[in-house]
């Protein structure tokens, strides 16, 4: 990087102090800590670190790895009945049935094993069976007859406890008796692989598995959503009903399955099997950030619950404490963690909001002069007020606009659409694509594809009949950065270089489409330019760390790229081929307004959009991040000081960076908040974010044969 270039924020006055304290803010850190999904948990986990170290440290032979063994060994049995209630809590249901279904398989295992003199793996099959067959009552009755997930289960519980009891009391003697041996058995009971016992092995693949179905598949994203809400899911056309049944099959099988464990490992059954487990399950389940309100949490947070309630149950058993003394701590937690819950999920978002935006200094040094007499090239004048009118009234907020070889205009708009005009004077009007999202920058490359950088989506393209396709929608993740960055939020406008690499700018990894104007109030480097191979398909971040890159264009001598920062209106160049490769260079610094599209004009030079013209006041603003905090939380967003976004300019500079000219319309009568132009033919072409119309002028001094598809492609250029 050249000496001197500062893409990444502006030259500051004051202190290293100050600096510093704007640029690494607490705030921030903590912020984007808070915004992490994996933070719900955090304090459940440290509660479970906090209990296991307090137990290891009063409890005689706690912290010991036979210790460990036999507690991992006790505790994956629960897990499973943990998981399972956690599955049904999440789809937006209950089931309390969980502990008389983990005491149903305990019987039915052990009935198979030792009266019926069934192989080990027989007996696994119909354990498990049988806890999907409960499952299913209650999944049939909730899912399709739809009644009361609480009261349907209750009534399971109640059912099956009492025929576990009957059934206990009559096959006793025949289970007490029993002689049948089995290698497997036993080691389902006792054994241990690498040290870990085989239930808690067992445990670790089910719940690595359960994690990503949740979290990484569509049947788990559809039981998420419903759990959300059923009424939009189903809307959505997610199958409400057969998600529901599956969900409760699911969890009657992990249910049975701990039943199963516990059956191998005691050999043995009771009225009391099971007995207030859907109590431990819930409370377990709850206290690891499963919402009892559905729609949030995962196989991760229950197993964290689980192992809280495990080890304080066992902690206070071990320490003497009678059951009634447990239970009330027990139910005490619970409630606890019910309160946490609700007041959590209500006031987490509102949190993250109140400490999310954290401005920085942005000092820049003072403007130079527009007034109409200053004798700059930045001299305010008429000339785009009488321009030509384009689809008045019929585009809303055309941000790019661009012609074709055919001479055919064609623009973005905020619906989601891509609309083409043709005829003599562009009076035939048809919808070319419907991309979605909000299109800003385009380009044709080679193949006369148009590709399009979508607000919120990505990088799409559109084939010459109007066939939508995706390029990429994310980029290589930054490994220091809380923030996921892999996702493209704020994709912006792109250029394709001679051999078809793409690059485009992201304006913002912070901030969504409808709210990047937030990131103008906080002034920091959350940008970057990045470059998409279509031979290999592969995208890569060039350049991390930029103040809200926007236009991109790449130079006539197709060796470097040029990108404007908007929030510091400068121009950058950064080189992609020859001697320079991989350098940055300021090209253009302080200037009067803030950049937007930068395009190749047909005399060598370059055409630049300034989307607002910069005052005092919000210069002022800007030097100070505290007052602007204050301003965003204490007053209307309308009445917010911002730059002048209601006069259109248009500026023209050359290889040196040297500003030639200037084109206004003072008021913006007909152009306001300009972002692009394009060349084309003798005929300048403008649209705005804003905009109800596209605006053309005639350029008396440009090849009247000159347009960007040919400049690009149809000159011999690699």
């Amino acid at each position: 990087m050249s000496s001197g270039v500062r893409y990444n924020g502006a030259l500051m006055s004051g202190g290293i102090a100050r600096r510093l304290y704007h640029r690494w803010s607490l705030r921030l850190f903590l912020s984007e800590l808070l915004a992490k999904r994996w933070m719900e948990p955090a304090i459940p986990f440290v509660l479970m670190l906090a209990l296991i170290a307090y137990f290891g440290a009063v409890t005689p032979n706690y912290a010991t790895w036979g210790n460990a063994r036999q507690l991992g060994r006790e505790f994956a049995e629960m897990g499973f009945v943990v998981i399972a209630m956690a599955l049904v809590v999440i789809s937006g249901g209950i089931d309390l049935s969980v502990g008389s279904v983990f005491a149903f398989a305990n019987l039915t295992a052990l009935g198979l094993f030792q009266i019926g003199q069934l192989p080990v793996l027989p007996v696994i099959a119909g354990t498990l069976a049988a806890g999907a067959a409960v499952g299913a009552v209650n999944g049939v009755l909730v899912g399709y007859f739809k009644t009361r997930p609480f009261l349907t289960t209750l009534v399971t519980l109640i059912i099956l406890r009492a025929v576990v009891d009957l059934l206990s009391q009559h096959y006793s003697v025949q289970l007490a008796m029993g002689s049948n041996t089995s290698a497997l058995w036993d080691f389902l009971g006792g054994g241990a692989l690498l040290g870990i016992p085989s239930n808690l092995l067992v445990l670790g693949i089910v719940g690595g598995v359960g994690h990503v179905l949740l979290s990484r598949s569509r049947p788990g994203w559809h039981l998420t959503a419903i759990g959300s809400s059923r009424k939009a899911a189903r809307h959505a056309g997610i199958a409400v009903e057969s998600t529901l049944c599956l969900t409760y099959v699911a969890s009657g099988m992990l249910a049975a399955a701990g039943g199963l464990f516990y059956a191998a490992r005691l050999s043995s059954t009771g009225s009391d099997t099971g007995v207030g487990w859907e109590v431990n399950a819930l409370t377990a389940a709850v206290l690891g950030g499963v919402s009892l309100s559905g729609g949030r949490g995962t196989v991760a947070r229950a197993v964290i619950g689980a192992v809280i309630v495990f080890v304080l149950v066992n902690g206070l058993v071990r320490m003497g404490f009678p059951g009634a003394l447990t239970s009330t701590a027990l139910g005490a937690v619970l409630l606890f963690a019910v309160g946490v819950d609700v007041k959590w999920a209500k006031n987490r978002v509102k949190a993250i909001q109140k400490i999310y935006l954290n401005p920085t200094v942005v000092e820049l040094p003072p403007a130079p002069s527009t007034a109409r007499d200053s004798g700059t090239p930045f001299a305010e004048n008429d000339r785009l007020r009488d321009s030509e009118e384009i689809g008045l009234d019929q585009v809303e907020g055309p941000e790019d606009v661009i012609l074709d070889r055919q001479d055919r205009l064609y623009c973005g708009t905020r619906d989601g659409l891509i609309l083409r005009f043709s005829g003599p004077r562009f009076e035939q009007r048809e919808v070319f694509a419907r991309i979605g999202g909000r299109p800003l920058g385009m380009a044709f490359d080679r193949d006369e594809n148009l590709l399009v950088c979508v607000g919120g989506m990505g990088l799409y393209g559109v084939t010459p009949q109007g066939k939508v396709y995706k390029a990429t929608d994310e980029t290589n993740r930054s490994w220091f950065k809380l923030n996921d960055d892999s996702r493209l939020r704020l994709a912006d406008d792109l250029d394709i270089a001679p051999d078809g690499k793409i690059y485009f700018s992201e304006a913002t990894i912070r901030y969504e489409m409808h709210s990047w104007h937030l990131d103008g109030m906080e002034g920091r480097a959350n940008g970057r330019l990045i470059c998409y191979d279509p031979a290999t398909r592969r995208t890569r971040t060039v350049i991390k760390d930029i103040v809200f890159p926007n236009g991109v264009c790449v130079a006539h001598d197709g060796q470097s790229l040029l990108f404007a920062s908007t929030w510091l209106c400068s121009i950058f160049r950064y080189w992609i081929d020859g001697p320079k490769k991989g350098k940055i260079e300021t090209l253009i610094d302080n200037l009067p307004g803030y950049t937007d599209n930068i395009n190749r004009a047909s005399d060598g030079c370059y055409w630049l959009a300034l989307v607002g013209i910069r005052s005092p006041a919000f210069d002022l603003a800007m030097r100070n991040p505290g007052f602007r905090l204050r301003m965003v939380k204490q007053i209307p967003p309308d009445e917010w000081i911002l730059p002048g976004i209601n006069n259109g300019c248009v500026l023209k500079f050359n290889e040196k960076g040297e500003v030639l000219e200037s084109l206004w319309d003072p008021g913006g009568r007909k152009h306001a908040t300009l972002t692009s132009m394009r060349e084309h033919k003798g005929w300048l072409y403008l649209g705005g974010l804003e905009n109800n119309r596209i605006g053309r002028i005639r350029l008396p001094d440009a090849d009247p044969d000159w347009n960007g598809f040919d400049d690009y492609w149809r000159k011999g250029k690699a």
